[in-house]
């Protein structure tokens, strides 16, 4: 199928590259500690995946995450800074975080306080299980956290979600829930989100209603990781994965839930991915808007560039480029006197790996529309084969569905356009 768009080519990482994305970081991110307190059985940290480093209840210095925030902070002085006022998100991740509020504390008053920081405003961001908001609300209400509570759905939906007795937790947490709503209800209204992953024990369905009766919110729906899945556990882990498209479908009330989550729900994603790729009416810059191309020069994969997101600092010290990757991918380290990231080294590697995929990724039909991160390719280290791989067969009747979606939902091309991609 010939959409007219210019044709790609791929090139190599560069040097330049990865300091420019790290003069303009958007998010750095704290593990501030592994330890926590549910034992959940599907956690990416848990019994089904070998693809972290052994959790040892340990709390990650201050020292060392001040050391980092320093050494991005002198990229900031540089010339490659872009920014006029640009927003940082720091955020604090764990096992649970709230465990560890000295850390989130003393991290919050450096930023604000003493942090060189031209040109930079500071949010502040925490997902969370809930079984210690109640402790430590007053604290992040006052400083505007943006907070992700994990929960999946009512009490039966939430039976994998346990403490290390093995005790549910869904009323603990549903009670600080009620808590922070009762006491602070602007800030839940608007600084609260709610993350539900989808499994054997819950449906779409189960999830959308409980939170929408009960919240009025319209949830995240994760499913589970499949990447890093020990040997031993793969049977079990297919017992209990879901899929979101095919649960979702399976409600009769399927097209008023979907409408309601619009992007939170996959058809809508996927649209919108598709409107944004394809239409050829999408510029980065003046330069693209004024002046056509036949040809244009990107990356393989739809792998980020190391730094253009966020950056991730694991208890252990580890750099790496975000939270949602096994823990093997190391691109730097924080240590007890300084900060460890070569540049050379970091473009070496995914030079490397790039250079595995380019073939598969030159002959595929989506390459426009590319989705997948190289570090979620199981086989990577070996025949690194893309599990998104589309020939021309497939690349049509993904056209087909997204044009049929649009067809059936003329109404929400234009919400598209004014609330996502032009609003």
């Amino acid at each position: 199928m010939n959409l007219n768009l210019p044709k790609i080519t791929y090139r190599d990482l560069t040097v330049e590259e990865i300091k420019l994305q790290l003069s303009n970081i958007q998010q750095i991110i704290f593990e501030v500690t592994d330890a926590c307190n549910l034992k959940c059985k599907y956690c990416t940290y848990g019994e089904f995946y070998d693809n972290y480093d052994h959790r040892e209840n340990s709390m990650l210095p201050v020292e060392k995450a001040i050391r980092l925030l320093n050494y991005v902070a002198d990229f900031w002085k540089s010339e490659r800074n872009k920014s006029r006022l640009q927003q940082l998100n720091v955020g604090f991740y764990g096992g649970e975080p709230l465990m560890n509020m000295p850390f989130i504390e003393t991290i919050v008053d450096y930023v604000q306080n003493k942090l060189y920081a031209p040109n930079r405003y500071f949010t502040f961001s925490l997902p969370t299980n809930g079984v210690l908001l109640d402790k430590c609300m007053d604290f992040l209400v006052k400083h505007q956290f943006f907070l992700l509570i994990s929960l999946d759905g009512d009490a039966d939906n939430d039976g994998y979600r346990v403490d290390h007795k093995g005790n549910g937790s869904f009323e603990r947490v549903v009670h600080n829930i009620e808590l922070l709503r009762e006491k602070y209800p602007d800030y839940f209204r608007n600084h609260v989100n709610f993350n539900a992953v989808l499994h054997n024990k819950n449906s779409v369905e189960s999830i959308y209603c409980f939170f929408k009766e009960r919240y009025d919110k319209i949830p995240s729906i994760g499913v589970l990781s499949d990447n890093g899945i020990k040997p031993e556990m793969q049977q079990e882990f297919l017992e209990t994965y879901r899929n979101t498209y095919e649960s979702l479908h399976e409600s009769a009330h399927c097209c008023e839930i979907e409408k309601d989550m619009f992007i939170k729900s996959g058809s809508y994603r996927s649209v919108i991915d598709f409107i944004y790729k394809y239409s050829g009416f999408v510029f980065k810059n003046y330069n693209d808007l004024l002046y056509e191309k036949d040809e244009i020069e990107k990356l393989p994969s739809c792998t980020c560039i190391p730094f253009s997101l966020r950056l991730f600092l694991t208890v252990n010290g580890k750099l790496l480029p975000c939270e949602t990757i096994g823990q093997q991918q190391v691109i730097g380290r924080v240590t007890d006197d300084e900060v460890l990231i070569d540049f050379e080294e970091i473009v070496g590697k995914y030079n490397g790996y790039f250079k595995k995929i380019t073939k598969q990724c030159a002959l595929c039909a989506n390459q426009y529309g590319c989705k997948q991160c190289l570090f979620n390719i199981n086989d990577l280290e070996t025949t690194c084969r893309c599990p998104l791989f589309m020939n021309e067969k497939e690349f049509e009747q993904y056209i087909n569905t997204q044009m049929d979606f649009l067809k059936n939902h003329p109404e929400d091309y234009y919400r598209i356009m004014e609330e996502v991609i032009v609003g």
